[in-house]
């Protein structure tokens, strides 16, 4: 698994939402966890972060958001330098296949549908993080 101190930014406009993945994540034993409501909001945090010793290193992002969906989030993440290395899941209700293969060519690290459980957080961080690190490596 990776480094308990990665900083993830937990992307969703339903409050709820957000603190189910929180907890889950804390859950893990991961602290550093921030928030964004929208994609718009999402960048703004990115930026600003950018400014600090502790940039974002992982996106969890839902789909469906106001003012900027996840899926152009994740395009404009993977065309800016600066936010193209974390690794980027979205959180999804639909399962459709033109969406999942937009989000391949989009460069999303993996995705999951709701409704979803701790297993399977758990179970796509370890996925994301062995195609990162397939030796083990830390990071």
């Amino acid at each position: 698994m990776s480094n308990l101190t990665t900083k993830f930014l937990i992307v969703d406009d339903v409050s709820t939402m957000r603190k189910i993945i929180k907890n889950i994540l804390g859950d893990l034993g991961y602290t550093n966890l921030v928030e964004a409501v929208d994609g718009v909001n999402a960048l703004e945090i990115l930026n600003q972060n950018l400014k600090t010793d502790a940039p974002v290193q992982f996106i969890i992002s839902d789909w469906n958001l106001p003012n900027m969906m996840g899926i152009d989030l994740l395009k404009q993440c993977k065309k800016t330098p600066e936010f193209k290395a974390p690794p980027f899941v979205l959180v999804t209700a639909e399962s459709e296949q033109h969406q999942i293969l937009e989000s391949v060519k989009a460069g999303i690290s993996d995705y999951i549908v709701k409704p979803f459980s701790f297993n399977k957080i758990k179970e796509k961080l370890e996925k994301v993080y062995k195609k990162r690190h397939p030796f083990g490596n830390a990071g």
